[in-house]
């Protein structure tokens, strides 16, 4: 399990358990977290679990698939070198601590 911190985009916090095995949108969703919508469910169709990944744990992560970069271009706000489907991000115990920033608009 990782203690997740996503920060809306008007600053509110909100610190997730999310067990290991579940993507950060799983966890998101299961909690509450407005900011994040993902409308697909989590296949990588939608781009609306768009999140900025925490700077420091962006080349920890495994490189984007050629359909999250593609899906990425469709974002409804600013795409970042940061910027991640959190669809496609497992938790893992190495992520404890993460932070995670959402963008102003996902559709």
């Amino acid at each position: 399990m990782a203690k997740v911190t996503f920060i809306e985009h008007d600053g509110l916090e909100q610190v997730v358990d999310i067990p290991t095995g579940w993507t950060l949108m799983q966890g998101a969703v299961q909690s509450g977290v407005a900011g994040i919508e993902g409308e697909c469910g989590g296949s990588c169709a939608c781009a609306t679990c768009h999140c900025y990944v925490d700077e420091a744990l962006v080349d920890s992560l495994p490189p984007p698939s050629e359909t999250e970069e593609e899906m990425l271009d469709c974002t409804a706000s600013e795409r970042r070198s940061n910027s991640r489907l959190s669809c496609q991000i497992r938790v893992s115990d190495a992520l404890d601590g993460m932070v995670v920033r959402l963008p102003e608009a996902q559709s």
